[in-house]
C-alpha cells in the first residue's frame, strides 16, 4: 500500500475542492495515484459537490501537527485573508491540529459523524441498560445521556480542549470568533496514525517463545 502523505492529501484537496477526509479515502482507494484519485472523487460526485457548495468563510489556514506515531491536518475558515493572518487565529489553528493528533476525533460535528456508528453505539448502550435490569421506560433517557458522553469523546467540537484540559473545542472557536469579530469554522480535518491501514502479521506468542527456547 502506498504511503498517503499529508502533502499529497492537500495537493488533491487544492485540485478538487473536496474534503480532506474524502481526499485521503480517494488516495487510499487509488494507491496514492493523484490523477486516479481525482477521477475517483469525480465519479463519487464529491469534487463537484465541493465546488457547488462554496463557503462564505472562504479564507483561512490549514494547520499541521506531528507527534510520535501520529499527525494531523486541519482546515479552519474565516471570512477574510486579513483574519487568517492574525496571530491569535494562527495559534488556534496550530493548537487545533495538535489537539486532533492527540485526541483522535472521528468527525467535526454530530451531523458529520457516521450515522451508522451512532446507531451501532445506540444499540450497544440499549443492551447494556437492559443487562443492568433497567426498565424500558427509562432506558431511552439513559441512552441519550450516555450518547452525550460518546459524542464528547468522538466529535471534535464537543471534545475537551487538550491544551487546557477544561474548555470545549467549540467554546475555543466561539471565543476566537468573538475576539476577531468574525465567523470561524472548522471545515475539515484528517488524522494519521503510524501503521494505519497496514495488516499486521498475527503471531502465536506461545509458539514463538517455545521456538526460541528450543533453539
Amino acid at each position: 500500500m502506498a504511503q498517503i502523505s499529508a502533502a499529497l492529501v492537500k495537493q488533491l484537496r487544492d485540485k478538487t475542492g473536496a474534503g480532506m477526509m474524502d481526499c485521503k479515502k480517494a488516495l487510499t482507494e487509488t494507491d496514492g495515484e493523484l490523477e486516479a484519485a481525482v477521477d475517483w472523487l469525480r465519479k463519487s460526485g464529491l469534487a463537484q459537490a465541493a465546488r457547488k457548495a462554496g463557503r462564505t468563510a472562504a479564507e483561512g489556514l490549514i494547520g499541521m501537527a506531528t507527534a510520535p506515531g501520529k499527525a494531523a491536518m486541519v482546515e479552519i475558515n474565516a471570512e477574510t485573508d486579513f483574519v487568517a493572518r492574525n496571530a491569535d487565529f494562527q495559534a488556534v489553528v496550530r493548537e487545533l491540529a495538535m489537539h486532533i493528533a492527540a485526541a483522535s476525533p472521528q468527525a467535526v460535528s454530530r451531523d458529520s459523524l457516521d450515522q451508522t456508528m451512532v446507531e451501532r453505539e445506540r444499540g450497544v448502550l440499549a443492551e447494556q441498560a437492559r443487562a443492568e435490569g433497567k426498565p424500558e421506560n427509562i432506558i431511552e433517557k439513559m441512552i441519550e445521556g450516555r450518547l452525550r458522553k460518546f459524542f464528547e469523546e468522538v466529535v471534535l467540537l464537543e471534545q475537551t480542549w487538550v491544551i487546557d484540559g477544561e474548555t470545549r473545542v467549540k467554546s475555543v472557536l466561539e471565543s476566537l470568533a468573538g475576539t476577531l469579530d468574525t465567523s470561524v469554522a472548522v471545515s475539515d480535518f484528517v488524522r494519521y496514525q503510524l501503521g494505519e491501514g497496514i495488516e499486521r502479521e498475527s503471531k502465536d506468542f506461545a509458539a514463538e517463545v517455545a521456538a526460541q527456547l528450543g533453539s
